[in-house]
């Protein structure tokens, strides 16, 4: 049928058709426009962003919105790139702006996805945590699936994300009692069945029949509660836990049968004057054992109160800093005005005025802030010598390479080797208040990409766990990310730089407001 339009609006429909086609051959008509906080400081602009991503991966938004993540991250990285190489800021806002609008849509993804497969996402999330990863071919599959899920959402295919979930959920369910048994209790009876092997086993019976006991109990209940998973769990680490220390005490207990009682006693003795010297408490060898090992306790308590008190100190310090400030800037303000009306100045000369000196006042702190924060880079430069840590600059962050820090193979549990080094970081956290924290975990690229990723996740929130615990800085403050092989800094076909590979980064972002205290 021929269609016959009034006259003057086939220009308008012309209009409007060619629009739909544009929005149809691109999907969305992305417009940029001008990112002020970007354009006035887009090295902060990136600092922001930074944080942003991060807490998006922690989120997991590369697996729930992977396309749009993918998407916001290459934008990232380009606005990034644009202010280290110093982009004019416009352009850097640009691809700023950019990052964070696909970023938002990876939101709405993301939400969508816990709004729709739920428990999809809780069965995934308690098989990673039984160690499901380490099955790798097997885990590839299903997650290749579950991203295909979410997929579904973010292109749309509701229907096909409903139809799908339910295999994918029993697949990792299924991977996850499979994890539990297979990683979890059977290490545990790899252990005892080596223990026995070697026949030592005698130097520790009831630590090993222990063990045994629990590992014959936590079999018994998974197969009783195969949906009590929480606590299946705690039990299959208790269980590696006891274990591990059957075989340690064993090795003690081989190690001392030769002795005396005498060189059993002193060499008790020997390791708590060990402590009691390390943490200036009062020599008391010439009590009993159980006093020495009160007197170590009682020490150890009284530094703890003591860091407490200082940190606690410390923040009222700053608070009390930054109002006396605040006061001192009202009291000028007050006087300029005083001033201006003595004088007969008006009210548009005044205003004038005080713009001319609050920029003034902000370009000085400014100033005097970048000082502060170069003082304060150099000082904690000194805290570590070249084989503990490189420390450098990035924009108006301070990046600590711990190049030392070492964990057993294929683990992420910190060593007492590590203690050194780590208070020496707390150290310098503590300098710049109480900034942002982002840990990073990398390895090598020996094993899985997956395995990897999962590995390097556990160490850095290890080292988040810690500074916590040390009271470092409070939770919320602290963004622990594992990338795997994903950033290496040399080639891992040589072992050097495999092990350069291997490494936790620290990144501090100093708070705006925040002043900083040594």
């Amino acid at each position: 049928m021929r269609h016959i339009y009034p006259a003057g609006a086939s220009g308008l429909l012309m209009l409007l058709i060619f629009t739909a086609a544009l929005t149809t051959a691109c999907g969305v008509i992305h417009r940029t426009p001008v990112d002020q906080q970007a354009t006035a400081d887009p090295v902060e602009a990136v600092n922001k962003l930074e944080k942003e991503m991060a807490l998006a991966r922690q989120k997991d938004f590369p697996v729930l919105s992977p396309d749009m993540f993918a998407k916001a991250e290459a934008a990232y990285l380009k606005a990034k790139t644009d202010v280290e190489q110093g982009v004019s800021a416009p352009d850097s806002a640009a691809a700023i702006y950019t990052a964070r609008d696909y970023l938002q849509t990876a939101e709405k993804n993301v939400k969508l996805a816990h709004d729709l497969i739920p428990e999809v996402i809780e069965s995934r999330r308690m098989a990673r945590i039984a160690g499901a990863v380490k099955m790798v071919k097997d885990y590839e599959n299903i997650e290749r699936k579950f991203v295909d899920l979410t997929r579904g959402i973010e292109y749309n295919n509701i229907s096909y994300t409903k139809r799908n979930a339910p295999e994918v959920k029993n697949a990792y369910r299924k991977l996850e009692m499979r994890a539990i048994k297979t990683e979890a209790i059977g290490e545990v009876r790899g252990i005892l069945k080596k223990a026995e092997e070697d026949e030592i086993i005698q130097y520790a019976p009831e630590s090993f029949a222990q063990a045994r006991k629990m590992l014959s109990e936590t079999d018994a209940f998974i197969s009783a509660h195969p949906y009590a998973k929480e606590e299946m769990l705690k039990m299959a680490k208790e269980d590696l836990f006891m274990a591990h220390r059957a075989i340690s005490i064993a090795d003690q207990c081989k190690g001392i049968r030769n002795m005396t009682p005498e060189e059993i006693a002193l060499y008790i003795e020997d390791t708590l004057a060990g402590f009691t010297q390390k943490l200036g408490a009062q020599d008391m060898r010439d009590q009993k054992f159980y006093i020495q090992v009160d007197n170590i306790e009682k020490s150890i308590e009284s530094l703890h109160a003591d860091n407490l008190f200082m940190t606690e100190k410390i923040k009222t310090l700053r608070d009390e800093n930054k109002d006396m400030k605040a006061d001192y800037e009202q009291r000028i303000a007050e006087l300029n005005r005083q001033i201006a009306m003595l004088e007969g100045h008006s009210q548009v000369e005044q205003a004038e005025k005080e713009n001319v000196l609050a920029k003034s006042q902000a370009s000085e702190d400014q100033q005097a802030a970048l000082q502060e924060f170069d003082q304060i880079f150099t000082e904690i430069q000194r805290y570590f010598n070249k084989n503990e840590a490189e420390v450098f600059k990035k924009g108006n962050q301070v990046v600590i390479r711990l190049k030392d820090m070492h964990f057993p193979a294929g683990q992420a549990t910190i060593m007492p080797e590590n203690y050194l080094l780590l208070s020496k970081v707390r150290r310098a956290i503590r300098n710049f208040g109480e900034p942002m924290l982002l840990i990073e975990g990398h390895t090598d690229c020996t094993g899985t990409p997956e395995l990897n990723k999962h590995l390097s996740q556990q160490r850095a929130d290890a080292v988040r766990e810690y500074l916590i615990a040390g009271q470092t800085l409070p939770a919320d403050k602290i963004i622990a990310l594992g990338f795997g092989p994903e950033r290496p800094l040399a080639s891992n076909e040589t072992e050097e730089g495999r092990a350069r590979n291997r490494r936790i980064d620290l990144i501090i972002t100093p708070s705006p407001s925040a002043p900083a205290h040594p």
